[in-house]
């Protein structure tokens, strides 16, 4: 039977550890492709006109996936950080009404 919210009563909860894992990745994943794209597709101006071949940026590319994915990634861990209720237990956060609450097992 699933788990009901301590507030409403409702059965609509989300275990607070997976959403800080899944923001966790999904941040990364969104901070490497903007930081990639944003390397690859930069419109600057350069004088080294073999600058212009692709194999030249890759490594720009990969430094700023690095990096913007690392970004991502702590964002994604401080959104939903603050959503954690204190205290013992395992977190829940209810869909329905907002009520964050854990759960000792």
């Amino acid at each position: 039977m699933p788990l009901a919210c301590s507030r409403c009563e409702l059965q609509r909860v989300i275990n607070l550890e997976t959403a800080r894992k899944l923001g966790t990745a999904a941040g990364g994943l969104v901070g490497s492709l903007k930081g990639a794209y944003a390397s690859l597709y930069s419109h600057s101006l350069s004088l080294n006109p073999s600058a212009s071949f692709p194999i030249s940026r890759v490594a720009a590319a990969v430094m700023a996936a690095s990096t913007g994915g690392i970004a991502g990634a702590a964002a994604g861990h401080r959104m939903v950080q603050h959503l954690f209720p204190p205290g013992e237990g395992t977190p829940w956060l209810c869909l329905s009404c907002g009520h964050a609450f854990r759960v000792l097992d």
